[in-house]
């Protein structure tokens, strides 16, 4: 008989979820970066790349504080996501909008690592493990941070500079 999936499953296989994630979104910022046209949106891209870098060794203590191997399992949200990304990327490429297209990009990024650290971390509430709610929620804050930092540079000038002809 199957043995009964329990919530420390789901978080084990949600943990391995975001991790594939997160190094995929690592594999994706330089391309991203290249492609703003905006000095400000370029840095914001390239900071993020090493707050990611963080968010991946935090997620490999998680998986130590477990006692698993940190390992990845297709995300394919986070695979969506990215082709979306580069859909703009190609198709917007050299014209005012393609910042203001990055930016809504970032933010589908962000919002679903949101969301994942968020469930995360309350999972980990629940199942006792006060160091990794610790790690998750510092990544939680950065990824919020960081969706806000967008919203400014959205608000501030990539909007604005879509809308001209």
């Amino acid at each position: 008989m199957a043995k009964e999936k329990t919530l420390e499953d789901l978080f084990h296989d949600t943990l391995k979820d975001i991790y594939y994630a997160e190094r995929t979104i690592l594999k994706n910022l330089p391309k991203m970066a290249r492609a703003a046209s905006a000095p400000e949106l370029k840095a914001a891209f390239e900071k993020h790349k090493n707050e990611t870098e963080g968010h991946v060794q935090r997620l490999q203590q998680v998986f130590e504080l477990m006692g698993k191997r940190a390992q990845g399992k297709t995300c394919d949200a986070i695979e969506g996501i990215v082709a979306e990304g580069e859909e703009i990327i190609e198709s917007f490429k050299g014209t005012p909008a393609i910042d203001a297209g990055l930016i809504s990009s970032a933010q589908a990024v962000e919002h679903y690592e949101i969301t994942r650290y968020g469930t995360l971390k309350r999972w980990a509430q629940v199942l006792g493990l006060k160091d990794a709610v610790t790690l998750l929620d510092a990544t939680l804050k950065e990824e919020s941070m960081t969706d806000k930092a967008l919203t400014a540079l959205a608000d501030a000038s990539a909007n604005a500079m879509a809308k001209v002809a």
